[in-house]
């Protein structure tokens, strides 16, 4: 399932984006500040983000400078109602994928995300590297330096996820869903954490996947 944030402080917008969102099968986030959307990002991270310009606090484009130094290749759609050629510049010269005026219709909205998901999933590199762990997600191929690592669907999707996000915590929470769905007990990512380390530890190499005491997981060195 893929997670899309909306940050507007418009509740009849993020009524409806919440709704029509996740009718189309999408996880949906939503924020009514730029603070409280940076906050959501930090810990849940989305697969597109869509902003509105004027919200309270931090303005659109400082939001998306902020998620642009965190991660650079997350899709950012603006949303807004200005509509002046100026604001639109300056929101694609920020760093927005695309920018979409109020009042919007939703199919058009919609066919616009699709096209931004579709986009990233070309784009999105193949092959994850991190100290020497390599992920090929193409060939479902993991490698500790020379050595190849044989791991099940699950292993593999939940190594990918902390691959994807080097350096940064996911909670059990996250992982939980992104690799299982809430069907599951939250203990069975411990398990799968401790299988993840065995496989990848088996000829004593250093621990890569780091436990942040009553937080997450983090791929990080010592």
């Amino acid at each position: 399932m893929q997670h899309i944030l909306v940050i507007d402080d418009d509740p009849a917008v993020t009524s409806l984006l919440k709704r029509g969102l996740s009718y189309e099968g999408f996880a949906v986030a939503t924020a009514t500040s730029g603070a409280e959307g940076l906050a959501i990002a930090r810990e849940h991270p989305s697969d597109l983000v869509i902003l509105d310009v004027m919200i309270p606090g931090l303005n659109g484009f400082e939001v998306l400078q902020r998620l642009r130094a965190g991660d650079e290749r997350l899709p950012v759609l603006m949303l807004t109602a200005r509509d002046a050629p100026a604001d639109q510049v300056q929101g694609l010269e920020s760093g927005a994928d695309d920018y979409v005026m109020k009042p919007f219709t939703f199919g058009v909205l919609l066919a616009r995300i699709h096209a931004l998901l579709r986009r990233q999933q070309v784009e999105h590199p193949t092959i994850l590297h991190f100290a020497n762990l390599t992920l090929d997600s193409g060939s479902h191929m993991v490698c500790r330096g020379e050595r190849e690592i044989a791991l099940t669907s699950l292993e593999f999707k939940l190594l990918y996820q902390l691959l994807l996000h080097p350096g940064q915590v996911l909670s059990k929470d996250v992982l939980l869903e992104r690799v299982w769905g809430y069907d599951f007990d939250a203990n069975i990512v411990e398990v799968y954490v401790k299988q993840l380390r065995q496989k990848l530890e088996a000829e004593g190499e250093p621990r890569l996947i780091q436990t942040i005491r009553n937080v997450g997981y983090v791929l990080r060195e010592h």
